[in-house]
């Protein structure tokens, strides 16, 4: 921890811990405790730790063709693209653009709107889509924006949630509607039904784009391949963006991001030479991308992503300090009734128990979806004693 102080740049303060393996849901530190991973590094560890397909399938691509750059293509690449339009049900002329994060992919997507010849964007109150300084615009927090300001102009925020405030803040000049399917970082705080319809009409009522930011929520997460697919949020009605970002689980730990661009008008808006990157889509990358959907697909895991999740809805509720669980799928939170997050979640690492206070009130969980039953069922026995603690500091 000392070391760490004295050569990384501190932007995340203090880690809780050194962690040194990791072995499906479970990760050890540097003095040999063991950890349930509830938080999968932020949503990113779909497949756990040292899954052996996923080491199988890297390893063998890193012995083969390890980079290249995008002078030139690879199978895998062109596989993995493939596979993301068919899970994603985008129509022919779709395509994907690839590269190492979500931010990245917002980016992508925030440059892609600038080709409607338009420059206003819709997002919401909450929103978290980044922090380079376009995704940054269309981040709500004062505290991430404030430091960096004047950010790129023509952002403006409605309220979450609120179809009629959007559907006023949508015209004829406006480039795109930026939206979570649901939001992370303010909370795990799902669209409300039919939210995603709404926009879908008002952006086409006016000509504007749909952008879907599915970073944190994508890739089974949920229970199903991308969150604006579920029922439940969109009202029963079919809603296809014309624009959707992923990253976090997609390479079920190797940094992969991808924008896809649905239709054909839409995948030419930026032409060549008007993006790039260089580690983007390579070799070990796709190998990464290509393993982990393959294992979600092979392992039933969108089912069994929605019966854990399930479990942990029903198994969590009950204490008088937990208000109620709120999320789809794997990506939950354990909404509180006083603002000790932070102090549940030091409880629940003393006991061996790895969660995110994302917000005062709010505990959030995103872990592997390989997390078992019997897993977690251990969380939930363990909680109501960190609340308990928790609750003893309240008095």
């Amino acid at each position: 921890m000392e070391r760490y102080t004295r050569s990384v740049l501190g932007v995340f303060g203090s880690p809780s811990r050194v962690l040194v393996r990791g072995e499906g849901a479970y990760v050890w530190d540097a003095d040999g405790n063991r950890y349930l991973d509830l938080l999968g590094g932020l949503a990113v560890n779909s497949l756990g730790h040292a899954h052996p397909f996923l080491v199988s399938a890297v390893t063998a691509q890193l012995a083969t063709l390890g980079h290249v750059s995008n002078l030139f293509t690879h199978p895998l690449q062109i596989a993995l693209a493939e596979r993301l339009l068919e899970l994603a049900e985008a129509p022919e002329g779709s395509a994907v653009f690839f590269c190492n994060s979500g931010t990245e992919a917002n980016e992508a997507a925030f440059k892609l709107t600038r080709r409607t010849g338009r420059t206003r964007i819709v997002a919401a109150t909450g929103a978290f889509h980044g922090r380079t300084m376009g995704a940054l615009a269309l981040t709500h927090k004062a505290a991430y924006r404030e430091p960096f300001e004047p950010l790129p102009a023509d952002v403006v925020h409605v309220p979450w949630g609120d179809a009629q405030a959007l559907a006023d803040a949508v015209d004829d000049d406006t480039a795109a509607v930026v939206l979570e399917p649901i939001q992370g970082e303010a909370g795990v705080r799902p669209a409300p039904a039919g939210y995603l319809a709404a926009a879908r009409r008002a952006t086409r009522a006016h000509g504007a784009l749909l952008v879907f930011d599915e970073v944190q929520t994508g890739i089974g997460r949920t229970g199903s391949w991308f969150a604006h697919q579920l029922a439940g949020l969109n009202g029963g009605e079919d809603v296809v963006p014309d624009v959707m970002t992923l990253a976090k689980g997609l390479g079920g730990g190797i940094p992969v991001g991808a924008m896809v661009v649905y239709g054909h008008d839409n995948a030419r808006r930026l032409g060549a030479g008007q993006h790039g990157t260089t580690f983007g889509g390579n070799p070990v990358s796709a190998a990464a991308g290509l393993a982990t959907l393959h294992v979600i697909e092979r392992d039933g895991l969108l089912e069994h992503t929605t019966i854990i999740g399930k479990r942990l809805e029903e198994g969590l509720s009950g204490h008088p300090l937990v208000a109620g669980v709120r999320g789809h799928g794997l990506l939950r939170a354990v909404e509180l009734t006083h603002p000790v997050s932070a102090v549940v979640a030091g409880h629940l690492l003393e006991a061996g128990f790895i969660v995110n206070a994302v917000a005062p009130d709010a505990i959030r969980l995103a872990p592997p979806l390989i997390l078992s039953a019997g897993q977690a069922d251990s969380f939930i026995t363990a909680l109501p004693a960190a609340l308990d603690l928790a609750a003893q500091e309240l008095s």
